[in-house]
């Protein structure tokens, strides 16, 4: 984290540069971590809280220690070697392996990508507005902030976006919940051995910490150009995203659990949810949990086709990067809007079956994981690549500890999937 050392004698001036140096590196974890709370992020919060009520706030805790891990293992790959993840991957591991990992996490996106295209169109139509109307203009905004823009301004966006989740924390406040329940739940773990529990717990931990996270993140601290010298302040920024991410899943979880469990409502969807809160608490709290609904899938709809951007451009060697332009990076930008095109398109078409897609892409998510946390852990402990900065022996308990833990639980959840 970011701590300093009062012992020296720091001057006003040094520590406000080093504030300055701080918010000059923000941006990559922070918009990696709030864009796990996507349209499928929201729907499994709100589906937990719904069924479970407070008994499983507490898995939140072990989500956001998983997410700090792995964000901060990717970021210091991309800021020591100045490459994406694809890259070093094709570079140290051979094509047949680097093709397997880019195919599956290109795939992975899209798949997610039309989930994401499909919480667009299912936030605003809870607000009257037609599928035929929000996608087409949803398509063309993403676009343009992408094509038309340029990282520092798409990165300002993204920031500005991402402030929106806080209409989880005032929705929180119209409802009211037993706070003394809600705190014993989150700090004291409670387990029902059943199907439906574990089923929920893995999932909330799998929806936390996915690969294209590791891709999107590592290849955004490269593009951004961010430092060794900055490493500390990125690392802080990493953890803070990480905090951040879990503690807006949490608001998302009592605002289910404090209205929904309480009355039996059983919901599925982020919008069911959004639906049934208005009778429950008003018009406000509906608003506010739909307008969240729309801003993590408008954030969503717009990461998760330039992951698998980055991630084909760097297999292929091709210019990348949000700081180039169109002319300098086609490839880039043709992959990105092919993706966005699918996905929105695909949303048009009457009766898509987009549930399927989303068990898709949670299983393949699934498969990928423990690939991409495997060849993560030997890279980063490779001092050809890393020099100093690979991790001690305490890190790698930990990191592999880690890895462990997601290999299984996300065996489970694929059995467990395919078995429901």
């Amino acid at each position: 984290m970011l701590i300093l050392n009062f012992e020296e004698k720091i001057t006003f001036k040094e520590r406000f540069q080093k504030i300055l140096v701080f918010f000059s590196v923000v941006g990559p974890g922070i918009i990696t971590s709030m864009v796990g709370n996507d349209a499928s992020g929201v729907a499994a919060y709100s589906v937990a809280g719904a069924e479970k009520g407070y008994s499983i706030l507490w898995i939140l805790f072990f989500s956001g220690f998983s997410l700090a891990v792995t964000q901060e293992m990717a970021a210091r790959l991309g800021i020591v070697s100045g490459k994406g993840l694809s890259d070093l991957i094709r570079e140290n591991f051979g094509i047949r392996i680097a093709l397997f990992a880019m195919t599956v996490h290109v795939i992975t996106c899209l798949a997610t990508s039309i989930s994401e295209f499909a919480g667009i169109a299912a936030s605003l139509q809870l607000f009257g507005v037609s599928r035929y109307a929000s996608i087409p203009v949803a398509l063309i905004l993403i676009w343009l902030l992408i094509v038309k823009g340029n990282y520092k301004i798409a990165e300002k966006v993204f920031l500005f976006l991402s402030l929106f989740y806080f209409s989880y924390i005032i929705s929180v406040w119209f409802i009211k919940p037993d706070w003394g329940n809600v705190l014993k739940s989150t700090f004291i773990p409670q387990f029902e051995f059943n199907f439906e529990y574990t089923y929920l717990l893995i999932a909330l931990v799998g929806t936390t910490v996915t690969p294209w996270m590791q891709y999107y993140l590592q290849s955004s601290v490269v593009d951004k150009g961010i430092k060794v010298a900055h490493y500390k302040y990125e690392k802080a920024e990493v953890y803070l995203g990480s905090f951040s991410t879990c503690f807006f899943a949490f608001f998302i979880m009592v605002a289910s659990a404090s209205t929904l469990f309480k009355e039996g409502i059983h919901v599925e969807t982020a919008e069911q949810a959004a639906m049934a809160l208005k009778p429950l608490a008003g018009q406000y709290c509906f608003i506010l949990f739909g307008l969240g609904f729309l801003n993590a899938s408008l954030l969503g709809a717009t990461i998760l086709p330039l992951a698998s951007s980055y991630a084909a451009c760097e297999f292929f060697g091709w210019e990348s990067g949000l700081g180039k332009k169109l002319k300098d990076a086609p490839q880039f930008y043709m992959i990105f809007t092919a993706s966005i095109l699918v996905s929105g398109l695909i949303i048009l078409i009457p009766d898509f079956p987009l549930i399927r897609v989303m068990i898709f892409s949670q299983s393949v998510n699934g498969i990928l994981l423990p690939v991409i946390l495997i060849l993560m852990l030997k890279l980063i402990n490779n001092k050809r690549i890393m020099g100093n900065h690979v991790n001690n022996k305490t890190q790698n308990l930990i990191c592999g500890g880690l890895a462990l833990f997601l290999i299984s639980i996300t065996v489970i959840l694929l059995f467990l999937t395919f078995v429901k």
